[in-house]
């Protein structure tokens, strides 16, 4: 891997985490049309995970203000109390939990779905699921108004975005906005539900990296790709959350579709 293709892809990741557009498909596909083989190499997954704590520091960032009540609050949060902050951690609990026990059981075999054929496909189903949301029912609620089932009901969507190509921000806040959640709301709460499982995969391959004997020149590709991502993803959740509040999914979904469709066409060609 090259210094220019980390940037090449510290950009794509940094734009497409949030983005209701799919993160992994982008990197899974970026290294498809650009020739780079990253799983033969053993560097596909490891630097998509490395990518990811780019963006995670950029969301644990953006969000500064609002993580130091909520660590505040977590302890009575365990114990039903805590106010609006332990509400909110509870959620974010609550959220978490169903991606972490779907990747527990099934990580090796959603590795195996990581192909641009069923990125199309996924891509494809999150649209409809976008342009659903958009007519179906009208958001009115804010984050704190989430229950915990309907939590849990989020952080199924979640779940579902280890499917490459379904977009964690998009499922999730597609499944908020069915629940009657504003669509700005509802991007700041899935964006804060996402550290946690962000932090687990990206500690879960940490240790297996301990075994792959990355070079010096390597480690120096990471650090290009993670330091890119991190800007970029920074710049576009500040402005996603904004545009969210005033502005609909359709142009993720037809966007989606069409990607979708390219991806076919480059496939029978």
């Amino acid at each position: 891997m090259t210094y220019l293709l980390a940037v090449v892809l510290g950009v794509v990741q940094g734009l497409t985490e949030f983005l209701p557009i799919s993160s992994s498909a982008h990197l899974i596909l970026a290294r498809a049309f650009l020739g780079f083989d990253g799983a033969a190499q053993g560097l596909g997954l490891p630097f998509d995970v490395a990518v990811h704590l780019g963006t995670l520091a950029a969301v644990l960032y953006y969000f500064r203000r609002d993580l130091g009540p909520l660590a505040v609050a977590a302890p009575a949060a365990l114990r039903g109390a805590g106010g609006a902050g332990g509400h909110m951690v509870r959620l974010i609990v609550a959220g978490t939990v169903p991606i972490i026990m779907l990747g527990l059981l099934a990580a090796d075999w959603l590795e195996t779905l990581r192909e641009p054929v069923v990125c199309a496909a996924t891509l494809a189903i999150g649209a409809a699921g976008m342009l659903v949301a958009e007519r179906v029912r009208p958001g009115t609620r804010g984050e704190g108004e989430i229950t915990l089932v309907e939590a849990l009901a989020i952080g199924c969507g979640q779940a579902a975005a280890l499917f490459p190509g379904m977009s964690r921000s998009g499922t999730t806040i597609t499944v908020a906005m069915l629940l009657g959640i504003r669509r700005g709301a509802a991007a700041r709460f899935v964006f804060l539900m996402s550290i946690p499982a962000v932090l687990a995969a990206a500690g879960r391959e940490a240790l297996a990296l301990r075994d792959t004997g990355l070079s010096g020149p390597e480690l120096g590709v990471f650090a290009v790709g993670v330091v890119v991502s991190g800007v970029v993803g920074y710049v576009t959740v500040k402005y996603l959350i904004r545009y969210l509040g005033s502005h609909s999914l359709d142009v993720f979904a037809y966007y989606r579709f069409a990607l979708a469709g390219a991806v076919v066409v480059w496939l029978l060609v």
